[in-house]
C-alpha cells in the first residue's frame, strides 16, 4: 500500500534550493536594513503559554492558533500564529525602557487555516516595531521601512491603503451600540454590503446624523476620502475629528518622505478593529488583490505584561515576498568542483575562493553525477603554476 509518505499537510511547504539560497539572502539583507536603523533583533519562541499569546492581537487569533497541554505543568500552550504579543512582551516585561525601543522579529509561524497572500499555513513572519512614541512621525517611520522592505524584495511599486479604527470606534460609540451590535456592522462594513449596513442600522434603531455618518462610511474611500469626510463626518464626535486630523497628519508626513508613494484611504477598512488603536495601513501591489502587508498602532498590547506604551508595526510573509516579487534578482554565485586532496596549497586556494564569495564543492571518491548536476562551472586543477581555477569546458571535464 503507498502510503505517500512524501505528502506535507495542506498549506505546510518546504523551501527547495535555489529558493531557499534566495530566501535566506533576503533575510540576511532585510535584518541588516533593520539593523542600520537602528531595530535590535528579538527571537521569542516558538510555543508559549496560551493566554500570553491570546493576548492583545491574540483575541483575534484564537480560531488560528494550534493548542496543546503542557505535560510538566498541566496548562495550555500555543504554537503561536503571529508573534506581535510576544514581543510586545518582550518590550513591556523584559527590557522596561523609558526611551522608544526599536525591535525587529523573524521565524516561522503556525496557522490552523490559510489565509496569507501566499496560501501558506506556515508564514516565515518578519515586522518591526516601535514603543514608545505616539506620534505620527512613528507611524511615518513604520510605512518608511515597510516600503524599504518590499523594494529590497524586489517590489518597487506597491501603494498604500490607510484607514484609522478610531474613525468608526468613535460613531458607533455616538450611536451608543452595545458590543452585538458593533461588531455586526463592523463585519458588514468590512464587506461593504451597505443594504445590511442600512438594515443594521434601522433595526438598532439610530436615526439622525449619527446614522447618515455610518451610512457614509463605506463610500469614504479613494485617493480623496479624506476630503469627501471632512464634508460626511462634519457632525462628527470629538474621537472621530481627533482620528480623521491624525490621518491627516499621517498623509501629509508621508508625503513628505515619499512623495512619489500611491496612498489611498478607506475609512470602512478596519483591520484588527478589536485590538488596533489608531493608523491601520496594508500595502498591496497592481493586480494582485490580497494585501502583503499589514500593520498599524496598538497602543494597549502591553498592558496585559504589566506596563502598556505606545505601539505601532508592521508584518509580513517572506516566503511570500520571495513567491510574489519575482523582479528580484538571486546573487550570482560561481560553484566550483575541487579534487578530494589534503595538499596544502590546494586547500590554501579552496578557501581563498570561499573567502571571496565562490562556492566550493570536494568531489567525494566513488561519486557519480556530473559536474553540472551539482552546479558546477568551473573546476580547481594542477598544472604548471601550481593550482588553478578553469571554467569546466576548458578541462575536457
Amino acid at each position: 500500500m503507498n502510503e505517500e509518505r512524501w505528502l506535507l499537510p495542506a498549506g505546510i511547504d518546504e523551501v527547495l534550493p535555489p529558493e531557499a539560497a534566495e530566501l535566506e539572502s533576503l533575510r540576511r539583507t532585510l535584518l541588516d536594513v533593520y539593523h542600520a536603523w537602528g531595530y535590535e533583533l528579538v527571537i521569542p519562541p516558538f510555543v508559549d503559554y496560551l493566554d500570553s499569546l491570546l493576548t492583545g492581537t491574540g483575541s483575534d487569533l484564537d480560531l488560528q492558533t494550534f493548542k496543546l497541554t503542557d505535560q510538566l505543568s498541566g496548562r495550555m500552550l500555543g504554537i503561536r500564529a503571529d508573534m506581535t504579543p510576544q514581543v510586545a512582551r518582550i518590550d513591556a516585561h523584559q527590557l522596561r525602557r523609558e526611551a522608544p525601543t526599536r525591535l525587529c522579529y523573524l521565524g516561522t509561524v503556525l496557522h490552523t487555516r490559510s489565509d496569507g497572500f501566499a496560501g501558506s499555513r506556515s508564514p516565515l513572519q518578519i515586522g518591526a516595531e516601535i514603543y514608545g512614541h505616539d506620534g505620527p512621525e512613528s507611524d511615518v517611520e513604520i510605512l518608511r521601512l515597510l516600503v524599504q522592505t518590499l523594494a529590497a524584495a524586489g517590489i518597487a511599486t506597491p501603494y498604500l491603503d490607510l484607514g484609522h479604527v478610531g474613525v468608526y470606534r468613535g460613531l458607533a460609540r455616538a450611536a451608543g451600540l452595545d458590543r452585538g451590535d458593533e461588531m455586526r456592522l463592523f463585519d458588514a462594513l468590512q464587506r461593504k454590503a451597505t443594504t445590511e449596513i442600512a438594515a443594521l442600522i434601522a433595526a438598532t434603531g439610530i436615526t439622525g446624523a449619527v446614522a447618515d455618518m455610518l451610512l457614509a462610511l463605506p463610500a469614504l474611500n479613494g485617493d480623496d476620502a479624506l476630503a469627501q469626510a471632512a464634508v460626511a463626518l462634519q457632525a462628527a464626535p470629538p474621537p472621530v475629528q481627533a482620528a480623521l486630523a491624525r490621518l491627516q497628519q499621517v498623509a501629509a508626513e508621508l508625503q513628505r518622505w515619499l512623495p512619489d508613494l500611491p496612498v489611498h484611504f478607506d475609512l470602512a477598512e478596519l483591520r484588527g478593529y478589536t485590538y488596533k488603536t489608531g493608523v491601520v495601513f496594508a500595502a498591496f501591489v497592481p493586480g494582485w488583490g490580497l494585501e502583503i502587508a499589514r500593520g498599524g498602532r496598538y497602543d494597549d498590547i502591553g498592558r496585559v505584561f504589566g506596563r502598556a506604551r505606545p505601539a505601532v508595526g508592521f508584518s509580513t510573509d517572506l516566503k511570500g515576498l520571495i513567491a510574489l516579487a519575482d523582479a528580484r534578482t538571486a546573487v550570482a554565485t560561481t560553484t566550483v568542483l575541487a579534487p578530494w586532496d589534503a595538499d596544502p596549497d590546494l586547500q590554501a586556494e579552496v578557501a581563498r575562493l570561499r573567502a571571496v564569495g565562490y562556492r566550493v564543492l570536494n568531489l567525494l571518491p566513488g561519486q557519480t553525477g556530473s559536474p553540472a548536476e551539482l552546479g558546477c562551472s568551473a573546476l580547481l586543477q594542477h598544472g604548471p603554476e601550481g593550482w588553478q581555477l578553469l571554467p569546466i569546458g576548458a578541462t575536457g571535464t
